[in-house]
């Protein structure tokens, strides 16, 4: 699944969305292949090797949310990258997007922070644009925005930068709907035939390209942006899969660092297999957090009573008898179960699923489709953006297993015991990649030889990429530095004062955190 901070995003946009008195998705629209290779399609076309040719772009905020954050400068470029950095000499490149924001505050600049928010699929150009809006709204500190640009850019394949789109939005609707624990051996091949199904017509779209858009070849794109921005060294912020991203140019490229943050950290040295599984135990962990705050919050959380209970009833009668919703979609055990999933990225989100249960008890799942949609980044008319084709895309060109079907079925018993709500989706969730035509291009894995302190963040209720990853990327970096954020939900900047300081004082003054720093939840 994508591992992303996309609910942090979500709340933010929303509360942004709030004050610009409109409604707008959370993430811009890219509904086909042909999508403009930059944002607006105002920037110049790139030229490889050289610094980037910067152009006003204030319709990206305006499209996003209405208006452009008060006091912020934005501007859009694109570099133009080799589609196959083993083989640059081919001439064929593709067209990374990003954006540039600018405070009209800006003092004594440090540099440029280079953002990626994770999924894979996620987009770092609407992730910066959001995050401009200022700390009262979720976003950067003005301490961070005084001293950089924020450069926010969109990985190749994902969003405007020569995007990898291939899913039909029918197979998209028809992946979230299906049962998410297929028992019967019917059920079960009808996830393998959707797999297929999907695998094959993106095979027939891109062919030998699939293995272009793994990590190793984004994480060399990123040093062609740092070169294009005019920074000696990079300065980086990632969450989630972003860290990988930043862990890989970390080892690639451990000379050209000045500052990396690496908040929800993933642990490269984890097979696919192993990483599904912590995935399914943090989500289990999270759960087990919600359903424990909900009964210490009866008058808040209606289904106090039994709040696993009334999850896991909701989810046997959705597969048994689906409600329609007002789209006219049917709320099945597929949407129910994407609810909960995406309920579980925030705190915020624990109400939301309480609130979603109980209208859903009393016949109406419209709550259920909000937060599913707004994990699987789905439109109101029904459309996607290419979120989830980039997820595939990076996912399974990263991977060096080729798991088979029996394996997955084995695993999805074996995990539904151990961790009941959510292990068997997880084991189904590797399907995707062991049909997917594309070949491998796994990423490093190793120590960043030469690089100066990494700081590396962790939640310890984070569901997405638990806690415990954290330490097992310093270590294997060499030159990582934990910091704890005792919260929940999924990463920790900018979330509260302390983690707020600690980070800020890294990227700004290259202060690292005091060793074994743990932040306080509130």
């Amino acid at each position: 699944m994508p591992r992303t901070p996309r609910l942090v995003l979500a709340a933010l946009a929303a509360a942004v969305i709030a004050t610009a008195g409109c409604t707008l998705p959370v993430f811009a629209p890219e509904d086909d292949s042909a999508a403009p290779a930059t944002p607006g399609g105002s920037a110049p076309a790139a030229v490889p090797g050289t610094q980037a040719q910067w152009t006003s772009c204030p319709e990206v905020p305006q499209e996003l949310v209405g208006r452009g954050a008060s006091g912020m400068t934005y501007d859009c470029a694109s570099v133009a990258v080799p589609q196959d950095w083993n083989n640059p000499q081919s001439g064929k490149t593709y067209d990374v997007a990003m954006i540039r924001i600018r405070s009209d505050t800006q003092t004594a600049r440090v540099g440029s922070l280079l953002i990626n928010p994770g999924g894979p699929g996620g987009s770092g150009i609407d992730t910066a644009v959001y995050l401009s809006y200022g700390q009262t709204l979720g976003g950067l500190p003005t301490e961070v925005t005084d001293k950089f640009d924020i450069i926010g850019f969109d990985p190749r394949g994902v969003g405007r930068s020569s995007p990898v789109k291939c899913i039909s939005d029918a197979d998209q609707d028809a992946s979230f709907a299906m049962e998410p624990d297929p028992k019967s051996a019917a059920a079960f091949q009808q996830a393998v035939d959707l797999n297929k199904k999907i695998g094959a017509a993106c095979g027939q779209k891109y062919g030998d390209q699939l293995a272009n858009f793994s990590t190793e070849q984004a994480a060399h794109d990123m040093d062609a942006l740092r070169t294009a921005v005019g920074d000696a060294k990079m300065t980086y912020l990632g969450f989630s899969y972003g860290t990988l991203l930043g862990a890989t140019y970390a080892q690639l490229y451990p000379d050209k660092i000045r500052a990396l943050v690496l908040d929800g950290a993933i642990d490269p040295e984890q097979d696919g297999i192993a990483s599904a599984e912590t995935q399914a135990k943090g989500f289990e962990r999270a759960f087990t957090n919600f359903t424990a705050w909900c009964k210490a919050n009866a008058a808040r959380c209606p289904i106090s009573a039994d709040p696993r209970k009334a999850v896991t009833d909701a989810l046997a009668k959705a597969q048994a008898s689906p409600l329609t919703g007002s789209d006219g979609r049917k709320a099945t055990s597929g949407w129910v179960f994407l609810s909960v999933i995406s309920s579980l990225y925030t705190e915020t989100g624990w109400l939301q699923l309480a609130r979603a249960i109980e209208s859903l008890q009393g016949g109406d799942p419209d709550g259920v489709f909000d937060l599913a949609d707004q994990y699987a980044d789905r439109k109101t008319n029904g459309s996607y953006s290419n979120l989830f084709d980039a997820n595939y895309a990076v996912n399974c060109a990263d991977t060096s297993e080729n798991l088979t079907v029996d394996k997955i079925r084995q695993l999805q018993g074996e995990w539904r015991t151990k961790y009941p709500l959510f292990g068997a989706s997880m084991a189904i969730g590797m399907m995707g990649c062991a049909f997917w035509p594309g070949k491998h291009d796994p990423y490093p894995t190793g120590a960043a030889s030469g690089a100066p302190p990494i700081v590396v963040v962790g939640t310890t209720g984070d569901p997405a990429t638990p806690y415990e990853n954290t330490a097992h990327l310093a270590s294997m970096l060499g030159t990582g530095h934990v910091l704890t954020w005792e919260g929940e939900g999924h990463t920790a900047y900018p979330s509260t004062k302390c983690i707020v300081q600690a980070v800020d004082n890294y990227l700004i003054d290259l202060q690292v955190p005091q060793e074994g720093l743990r932040c306080p939840a509130k």
